[in-house]
């Protein structure tokens, strides 16, 4: 499994990029989720809907193809979980001006010190998360 997993991750890394200049390029938007679902539940440009439909047709087609290489989840977490968790976030996209893909792709492709600097810092609270999740409170 380990030795063709790389390959899934650089062919889905391509693709988001490839996604993100195709938006640029011909809508002249950045391709940020949590500005494009404002803008959908705005009832802005309807491509944004799109986009949106696109991003969950391809999270189902990933889960329901039988792939002996996708890796399977062994443990997920309880629905208040994944419900404060999405809160969370949502917050934190607030804070931040933009979300993980507008800095981190399309933000950091601009070079935009604004972005590199919210990348770095969602990064860096990624990493203590899983430590302290994953080995310091580990029960």
């Amino acid at each position: 499994m380990m030795e063709s997993q790389w390959l899934f991750s650089l062919g889905g890394g391509m693709l988001t990029g490839l996604s993100a200049l195709v938006l640029m390029l011909f809508n002249g938007r950045v391709a940020g989720i949590s500005g494009i679902l404002a803008g959908a539940l705005q009832h802005k440009a309807p491509w944004r809907l799109l986009f949106l439909l696109g991003l969950g047709a391809g999270a189902w087609l990933a889960l329901s193809l039988d792939w002996a290489t996708m890796p399977r989840f062994t443990t997920l977490p309880s629905w208040p979980v994944v419900l404060l968790a999405g809160l969370l976030v949502g917050i934190g996209t607030r804070l931040g001006n933009g979300c993980t893909s507008g800095h981190g792709i399309c933000g950091m492709g601009r070079l935009s010190m604004r972005s590199i600097v919210a990348t770095l810092t969602f990064m860096a609270v990624g990493f203590l998360t899983v430590f302290l999740t994953h080995h310091l409170f580990r029960g």
